[in-house]
């Protein structure tokens, strides 16, 4: 189960380390000028590099705390963390009727779920 854990979570992090580097390095102007990211003109531009710094976050805890050891319990958290962000991109994509856009979410947060689950319990590190 360990290394199932291990797959989600590294999964999670290549899905979620580039979506925030994206926004976080990407001029606001130039991510809603992206058809991909019509939900970015709801949101103020500190607002989406905020969303791309969780992501960041999220991605890096996800793997690197239980990789060194160093305060494993960051590991569960940042999968809840990033199951939140996955949870408020739902809402976002479901208001403007983008329904496509929810199905790879809502598989996120399966992911994100079971690898807080498993990390929180029998398998923590």
């Amino acid at each position: 189960m360990s290394v199932l854990l291990w797959i989600l979570a590294g999964l999670l992090a290549a899905v979620f380390l580039p979506a925030g580097v994206m926004k976080l390095v990407t001029p606001y102007e130039k991510l809603v000028a992206d058809p991909r990211m019509g939900w970015a003109k709801d949101f103020s531009p500190g607002m989406v590099k905020t969303i791309g710094a969780l992501e960041v976050a999220g991605a890096v805890g996800i793997i690197l705390p239980g990789l060194f050891g160093i305060a494993p319990v960051l590991v569960p958290l940042a999968a809840v963390g990033l199951g939140l962000v996955a949870i408020g991109a739902i809402i976002t994509h479901l208001r403007r009727g983008e329904v496509p856009n929810v199905f790879p979410l809502v598989v996120f947060v399966i992911m994100a779920a079971m690898v807080a689950w498993g990390r929180f319990g029998a398998h923590a590190f």
